[in-house]
Order: structure tokens, then C-alpha cells, then sequence
């Protein structure tokens, strides 16, 4: 089948429905925390997002080696996901694994129940590497998801656990997670790498990053979807894809930080026209009140401009749409990777 006509495909950050955010839950609806941004998940066509806890309503808090932040929201605010229709998660990251093994499983079969994609965590290192691929108008797309955060929590071929990889393309398993974007590219039409890098602050990617970031683009990545920061970094387009360093915080408590403003940040939709990654959009927000909420004039475009500078620090060049309230990265006319979908090979692949 040939993939569909203008596609949207809708990216947030770090969504973290713990602490604070899940004592705030126990008495409003699971559309509460996002707010009024909840129109813009409903036009989309596909739509992921980070997932900053563990949903679960067992375990206790990881104490096997030192960790001083531990996020777990309540079993039933899965239906927080479903609220916004989320079709897929990233869970490589340093808080899936804060609640013990037990608590994570959990969260892989309620996810799995509910039709909602995930990728990152498993009960060994080829189930935690494998691509999430969700069928959307046609259009395969596939969810790698990597972690060089918490190497504690590695997947082995004998232990559930993260797909931890060091952002070192000297390390072999940075060549193997290279195999893997060439080997999943031949089995979807649009293949999104999430990556968890990275300590928090900073709006600049650190060189590795963007060593690394260039290398999956070369490898087969169609979309860098970085997170980790708490603050959102510019984006470098890279043979026409985009690189989202940082996709800031989305949702959560956290102290705000007075200058690098960590409330602060975008809702990323992709556009596809056919075979075309025609351009991103990025809608300013923030968080007011454990929500996400569209940020105000002059706000938004005072976002926007930060944004601004950060992408052309990048050679990235951003225009604000005033009738639509948003910045817009063109993505250039080169076409989408051509791609035959081989259908007959076995899911996980033998790299792991």
C-alpha cells in the first residue's frame, strides 16, 4: 500500500505523570494535564512522547545503587495516554526501571493492552531494542529508542532492563545500534530515533551529540527525536531530517529554573506530503499547574525567538507563522528514503 497523502506526525518531550503531577490526577479527569494543547494531538495523525515515569501500582523505589528521584504515577493514568491518543512511547530512559523490574513490567503489559506502542525496555536486550512499528494511513513507521543515561539498568541478553548505549561511536554498541537504523530503515517507510542523552541543562548539544546525531541520520534515521535536557535545543536539519537535540519538558512539577526556563517548549509536528518531509511545525508551550498549556502573546513568541536563535546557531533557518501561532522549519524538497518493505523478515533482528 502506498503510504497516505499528508501526514502529521506529533512529537512532545519528557512526560512525567509522577509525584506532584499524580497526587493532582486522583481528582481531575485524564485530559487534565494537557491542557488546552489537546486539539492540536487530535489533528495529528501519529503521535509519541517520552514517557518520564513508570505506571505502575507496585514496587519500591529503586535502591540498589544511588538515585535520588523516583517517578511513578498510578495504573490508571494510562488513560492519560489514551486521552491524547498517544500511539507510541519512548521508555529508554532514566526513570522506567525507578520502581524495580516488577513495576516496569507492568507498564509494558498495560501498554501492550491498550495498543499503545513502546520501545526501549524489555526482558532482555533484543526485546528492549527492537522497533516499535505502528501502521498509520498506510505508512509504517518505526520507534527506536536508546538511553546513555543509568548504564545500571542495561539490558542483557539475560536481564530486562534498558537499551543503554553510549553516545561513543567508538563503542561497539553504538555500531550495533548503527546496524540497527540500517537493518530497521528496509522495514518501515519513516523511521524515528528517540534518544534519552545527555545530563539536564544546557541549550547547546554537546559535539558528541552531534557526532552522533549526524551518524544515525547517515545510518537511516528519518527523525533525531532527543530528550533529557529539560530545556529544548535547536534543530539541525541533516540531508533534509531533522535533528531535535532536546524536546524540552513537557509535562511534570519541577522547580522552574529562572533562566533556562524548564516550563518552556514546543508540540514538533512533521509533516509529510506522499513520499516528501515537507516541514516541522513547533507550537509554543508551557506548563502551568502540572498542564501543558499553548503559551500566550507575548510568550509564544518570545519562545519562539529563543528557538530561533538556537536553530540558526545550527544553520537551521525558522520563520514564524503568526496566522498559526507557530515556527516553521522547512525540510527542503528531497524526497523521503526509498524503501521496498521487506515483509517476511522475523521481528527482532540477530544484532542483539
Amino acid at each position: 500500500m502506498e503510504p497516505r497523502q499528508h501526514l502529521k506526525l506529533l512529537f512532545v518531550g519528557d512526560v512525567m505523570l509522577g509525584r506532584l503531577v499524580n497526587d493532582e490526577l486522583r481528582h481531575q479527569a485524564a485530559e487534565y494535564v494537557w491542557g488546552d494543547t489537546l486539539p492540536l494531538f487530535r489533528q495529528a495523525d501519529w503521535r509519541a512522547c517520552n514517557l518520564e515515569c513508570v505506571i505502575s501500582d507496585r514496587g519500591s523505589p529503586w535502591s540498589r545503587t544511588p538515585k535520588t528521584f523516583h517517578f511513578r504515577s498510578d495504573a490508571k493514568n494510562l488513560a492519560v495516554l489514551k486521552a491524547a491518543g498517544i500511539n507510541a512511547v519512548s521508555l529508554a530512559n532514566n526513570h522506567t526501571l525507578d520502581f524495580g523490574h516488577g513495576a516496569m513490567r507492568d507498564m509494558l503489559c498495560e501498554l501492550d493492552e491498550a495498543d499503545i506502542a513502546c520501545a526501549g525496555a524489555g526482558r532482555n536486550v533484543a526485546a528492549a531494542a527492537a522497533p516499535a512499528i505502528t501502521e498509520i494511513g498506510g505508512c509504517k513507521i518505526g520507534l527506536l529508542s536508546f538511553t546513555d543515561n543509568q548504564p545500571e539498568w542495561e539490558a542483557t541478553p539475560g536481564a530486562a532492563g534498558l537499551f543503554f548505549v553510549p553516545t561513543d561511536l567508538q563503542d561497539a554498541r553504538a555500531g550495533r545500534l548503527l546496524e540497527l537504523v540500517r537493518y530497521t530503515r528496509q522495514r518501515v517507510n519513516l523511521l524515528i530515533v528517540a534518544a534519552h542523552w545527555g545530563g539536564n541543562w544546557g541549550y547547546s548539544p554537546p559535539p558528541k551529540h552531534v557526532e552522533f546525531g549526524h551518524a544515525l541520520i547517515t545510518a537511516g534515521a528519518d527523525v533525531m527525536f532527543g530528550h533529557s535536557a529539560h530545556v529544548f535545543r535547536g534543530i539541525e536539519i541533516r540531508d533534509n531530517r531533522p535533528i531535535i537535540y532536546s524536546a524540552g519538558d513537557f509535562i511534570d512539577d519541577y522547580a522552574v529554573d529562572e533562566d533556562e526556563r524548564n516550563d518552556q517548549t514546543f508540540i514538533f509536528i512533521l509533516e509529510t506530503d506522499g513520499h516528501m518531509l515537507q516541514r516541522l511545525r513547533l507550537y509554543p508551550t508551557i506548563i502551568r499547574n502540572f498542564q501543558a498549556r499553548l503559551a500566550q502573546s507575548p510568550e509564544d513568541t518570545e519562545i519562539a525567538q529563543k528557538m530561533t536563535k538556537l536553530c540558526g546557531d545550527l544553520h537551521t533557518s525558522a520563520s514564524w507563522n503568526a496566522a498559526e501561532h507557530c515556527l516553521e522549519i522547512g525540510l527542503g524538497q528531497l524526497p523521503a528514503r526509498n524503501c521496498q518493505v521487506k515483509e517476511s523478515q522475523p521481528k527482532n533482528t540477530v544484532i542483539f
